[in-house]
């Protein structure tokens, strides 16, 4: 029978699984009810995939709006329909003698804000259908480009003709176009030849957990391993709601909240004003997320069960 299980999963995702097929082998190995990863790997993707199981699920949305970083090795001279190997090669150039220092120069010099245009082989939809069934067609579609930003780009090799580097983005970058249009800016093509997810935020620090850890684990020793609930809400402002606000907080009533001082309250950071808050109470920890108003009303937007 399935369990209530409650927490975020760091997974280290093998080559060759997807993400659903993931989510579903580690529901299996976890025995629980509910699960759900939160920002996907391609199967020729490996590394970190946050897997989220019960109430954590409630908050998956934060993890897919943070930033990401990657190890990535793009093959030039070499060009796929899927800019990817997921396709053969269709586009062949010889490759110029590059030196270190240009490739250094290249991954300082591009852009780290810029439109970015969503590939057709992705998961994104038009009309009801994912892009990639589009292109499997052989048909084009008409895509927006999308603002992303570049954090960091850091050169790790050049290995003829393959290179690797390190990159750190906003959500929705695609690192198969970064790649395609890096290769533009070094005036040749490329495709990505390997992809690995490094880290999430905000878990650049924490351990991940591969499907063979993990079955060597006993069923304690794998909840141990889970992070809590509101491990993806270190950026929200922490506010500890009182005792006699609480019943009516989980009910999703809106309540009032004392402001000690203009743009102050309690429980929050100092001088800390209104605004988007995880809560808190004593002796029951995390209630879920709440926004305060200018006016002290304490507005809930997302709880976690009382059982949790």
């Amino acid at each position: 029978m399935p369990a209530d299980i409650h927490g975020i999963l760091l997974l280290d995702k093998p080559l060759g699984v997807s993400s659903a097929g993931a989510v579903a082998r580690a529901k299996y190995l976890f025995n629980a009810r509910k699960a759900g990863h939160s920002g996907s790997l391609d199967p020729l993707a490996s590394g970190m995939l946050p897997i989220c199981f019960g109430e954590a699920t409630k908050f998956g949305a934060q993890l897919l709006d943070a930033d990401k970083s990657y190890r990535v090795t793009a093959r030039l001279g070499q060009r796929t329909p899927s800019a990817d190997r997921e396709s053969e090669v269709i586009e062949r150039r010889e490759l110029a003698p590059y030196s270190l220092q240009q490739f250094v120069d290249a991954l300082e010099s591009f852009p780290r804000q810029y439109a970015q245009v969503p590939p057709m082989h992705s998961a994104l939809k038009q009309e009801g259908k994912p892009l990639y069934e589009y292109a499997r067609a052989g048909i084009t579609r008409e895509r927006a480009a999308r603002d992303i930003v570049i954090h960091d780009m850091r050169l790790l090799d050049w290995q003829p003709p393959d290179l690797s580097f390190d990159v750190s983005c906003t959500k929705g970058t695609y690192i198969r176009v970064l790649a395609e249009d890096l290769a533009a800016q070094l005036g040749t093509i490329a495709h990505l030849a390997a992809l690995r997810r490094l880290d999430v935020a905000p878990f650049a620090a924490q351990p991940q957990w591969t499907f063979e850890a993990l079955e060597s684990m006993s069923a304690e020793q794998r909840r141990e391993v889970l992070l809590p609930v509101d491990a993806a809400l270190s950026a929200w402002r922490r506010f500890d709601l009182s005792a006699a606000g609480v019943s009516a907080f989980r009910q999703g009533q809106t309540i009032s909240v004392p402001v000690e001082s203009p743009g102050t309250l309690p429980g929050s950071a100092p001088g800390a004003g209104p605004g988007k808050m995880r809560i808190y109470a004593a002796g029951l920890g995390f209630l879920g997320l709440g926004e305060i108003e200018a006016t002290g009303r304490l507005v809930p937007l997302r709880l976690i069960a009382n059982s949790a």
